[in-house]
């Protein structure tokens, strides 16, 4: 047994050997170490997924329900099975629209709606909030478990983690305003705290098994002959295929949806060809950590401790042992599970209820629009709330059915962006009406089958609302909605809130025609997820990857055709001052266009505007990737024009204007202009037709009319020989 203050003082130098891990590695990214990152700590910071649910929760969930665990688990390596394609998509869009978060990923696909990212945000902070709560909760149950500790003592020491957390989360996690600035300092104590937590479940197991016991074929001949092979069975509970369904889906879908996996997996992501790395390491990781679960629950259950206490085994096996290091490296590895989950969850959702409900607040209320200037700050009050309110939530849920649940309704919860986020990446055809009433509908039911009867069985309200349904319809009872009965729980309310939301989010997409605002987004998007190129569509034109040298020769040749060699060097130099570019090797697009834009002006003053232009168009090349650069320039223009909507009746109120009529007009103007081009161009060709008949015209008159000039001199020439014959006729006769 530990004393409080011994248990305490170790964790203080974890957290402080994690600050350090932390601290080494941001300053030798700062002194310039390698900030490409590496696909190793990529893959093994995905490792956050494994909570002390994993931890704590798998050997309780196997000493009841046998193998069924391995749902939560099977579903997610079949995800990771097709990152290659989803999670790469994923992160290509994040580096062109610098995606901040899932509810980011969301909105931008549909229309950058505020209202969509605010519903993502509102439910990822009700569905996952109380499972950082459970995480709390695993600390303090784990913390009293080994020093024996009374009310007090606990309540002190859960306050202290929880102030220990806020702290090493703002400052490795919201230091910055930007989040698409990696964290590589945070993600390496994560990769820390994912090693340690892994070591020491493997420890504990290796331990049991061949220290207690003689091995795995032991503990199975001895569960057989103690009539426990529910323990290693893949029907262990009732209705056990269902449940083994509905596992495979939540964790298919929360591997990818869970706030914390998609930061880890798609912000902190700093190349797409760490995936590769990723598909095979953390399933192995995967594989490890769960390795001696079976072992572990039925070593409990043959030795006679008691179920309800199941989830403790890994603390109680080494305690009982008399084994002081082996139980507090089993106590610091589930403190790792839990703290790796709550600071990154915790900085992601700070960060998505900064970005989309407070500073939303912000903008349309004048008397708080002061507080732009602390947005900062107001993430830091978020951090040290959100980390708070779980505190009282376990404290309060304390003894609670709900706490027990807990992590399996989180699961459901995030289940509930799968509709929106995957028709996103595959089908074009989804649109905002139809992601913004699918989320709503999906969490409404998930709130009404799962949330309310966790809520009445906690005391909160009336049983009778659970057995005889609101106003005695027993059609509307939470558990058995429309008279579905007989499901547990969970798979009750997966299976009704994927047909509201999933049915609504394809009637909504196919009912409703989006403006052409969103049709444009859509297709930028779109285009965006299969993008062959790595470098990131939307800072285009700021990336100075021109050699200037080469330009300022070409302008200085231009310029001497028409000017001095002096004159056009001084003039070509003085421009590249003006520009502030004479001193660099490389310049962005735009530079360059500015350049030729000056080296024109100049040439105008001594040829005139339009044989200046014309001698620009003829000598200056731009190479393929120039040209695309100013081709994704204008689109880019076009489109940041087009997120408005305009004052026409088929404007859908989920759009983002707002006082953005001229930006609409502008558009219009650009669109008539193309229509007036094209116009032109035919009127050119027509043109052009009827010259080539004048030429022809021409030409059949000047081959008539030199014919005739020939004829006529012809014609004169025998005349005139007839006038000398008849003149000498005329001599000769007068003789």
């Amino acid at each position: 047994m530990f004393t409080p203050l011994s248990v305490i003082l170790t964790v203080t130098i974890y957290m402080g050997l994690l600050f350090s891990i932390a601290q080494v590695v941001e300053k030798r990214i700062q002194s310039g170490g390698n900030a490409k990152g590496n696909p190793w700590i990529y893959a093994l910071s995905l490792a956050v997924y494994h909570t002390s649910w994993t931890f704590y929760g798998s050997v309780g969930f196997a000493a009841s329900s046998g193998l069924l665990f391995l749902g939560i688990y099977g579903g997610a390596i079949a995800g990771i099975a097709l990152w290659w394609i989803t999670l790469k998509r994923m992160v290509q869009a994040k580096n062109t629209f610098r995606i901040t978060s899932i509810a980011d990923f969301i909105s931008t696909r549909y229309n950058r709606s505020q209202k969509i990212a605010a519903l993502v945000t509102i439910i990822a902070l009700v569905g996952i909030l109380p499972y950082i709560s459970l995480q709390l909760k695993a600390i303090i149950s784990s913390f009293e478990l080994i020093t024996n500790t009374g009310e007090t003592t606990h309540n002190l020491s859960a306050l202290l983690v929880t102030l220990f957390m806020i702290g090493f989360t703002i400052i490795f996690g919201v230091r910055r305003l930007d989040p698409t600035e990696r964290h590589q300092g945070m993600i390496a104590a994560l990769v820390a705290e994912c090693l340690v937590k892994l070591f020491a479940f493997l420890a504990v197991g290796f331990f049991v098994t061949y220290t207690l016991f003689d091995g795995f074929g032991d503990i199975v001949t001895r569960l057989k002959e103690a009539d426990l092979e529910h323990v290693i069975s893949f029907t262990a509970t009732e209705n056990s295929g269902i449940m083994w369904v509905t596992l495979l889906i939540l964790s298919f879908s929360a591997i990818q949806n869970l706030p914390r996996q998609f930061h880890v997996a798609v912000v902190e992501n700093s190349n797409p060809n760490h995936i590769k790395t990723a598909m095979w390491l953390f399933p192995l990781y995967m594989v490890l950590i769960n390795l001696f679960v079976v072992p572990i629950a039925a070593a409990g259950l043959l030795m006679g401790m008691p179920a309800e206490n199941a989830d403790f085994f890994v603390l109680l096996f080494p305690q009982q042992a008399g084994s002081d290091a082996l139980t507090l490296l089993a106590f610091i590895g589930g403190f790792s599970a839990a703290t790796g989950m709550i600071i990154i969850t915790t900085m992601t959702l700070s960060t998505m209820a900064s970005n989309h409900l407070i500073l939303p607040a912000i903008e349309t209320i004048p008397g708080l629009q002061f507080l732009r200037s602390y947005l900062l700050q107001l993430r830091w009050i978020g951090v040290s709330l959100i980390l708070l309110s779980s505190l009282w939530f376990a404290q309060e849920f304390a003894d609670s059915y709900i706490l027990v649940a807990i992590g399996l309704l989180s699961f459901v919860a995030v289940l509930q962006f799968t509709p929106a986020l995957w028709g996103g990446i595959f089908w074009k055809k989804g649109n905002s009406l139809g992601a913004f009433f699918g989320l709503l509908s999906g969490f409404g039911i998930w709130c009404y089958c799962l949330l309310i009867p966790t809520f009445i069985k906690h005391g909160w309200f009336s049983e009778q609302l659970l057995t005889q349904g609101p106003w005695n319809i027993e059609l509307l009872r939470p558990e058995a909605l429309f008279g579905l009965d007989g499901l547990h729980p969970v798979s009750h309310a997966v299976f009704w809130s994927m047909i509201f939301n999933v049915g609504l989010y394809i009637i909504g997409s196919l009912i409703f025609s989006p403006n052409k605002s969103e049709r444009n987004l859509t297709s930028e998007f779109m285009n965006s997820l299969t993008s062959t190129t790595s470098r990131r569509a939307r800072p285009t034109g700021l990336d100075a990857y021109i050699p200037i040298h080469p330009k300022l020769e070409e302008a200085n040749s231009l310029l001497a055709n028409y000017l001095s060699e002096e004159k056009a060097d001084a003039e070509v130099k003085n421009i590249a001052e003006d520009l502030q570019v004479l001193d660099k090797d490389n310049v962005t697009i735009i530079e360059l266009v500015e350049f030729h834009r000056m080296v024109e002006h100049v040439l105008a003053g001594s040829i005139g505007a339009a044989s200046a232009h014309t001698a620009i168009e003829n000598t200056i090349r731009y190479t393929s990737r120039e040209e695309s650069d100013l081709k994704a320039l204008y689109s880019h223009i076009v489109t940041e024009l087009n997120q408005t909507s305009d004052k026409s009746t088929d404007d859908d109120q989920y759009s983002l204007g707002t006082g953005y009529g001229l930006m609409e007009e502008l558009q219009n103007q650009i669109d008539d202009l193309e229509d007036r081009v094209k116009q032109q161009d035919t009127q050119i060709i027509s043109l052009e037709k009827k010259l080539e008949a004048r030429y022809q015209d021409i030409f059949k008159y000047r081959l008539e009319s030199q014919q005739v000039k020939q004829d006529n001199e012809l014609l004169h020439h025998e005349v005139s020989q007839l006038l000398k014959k008849q003149k000498i006729s005329n001599v000769k006769s007068s003789e």
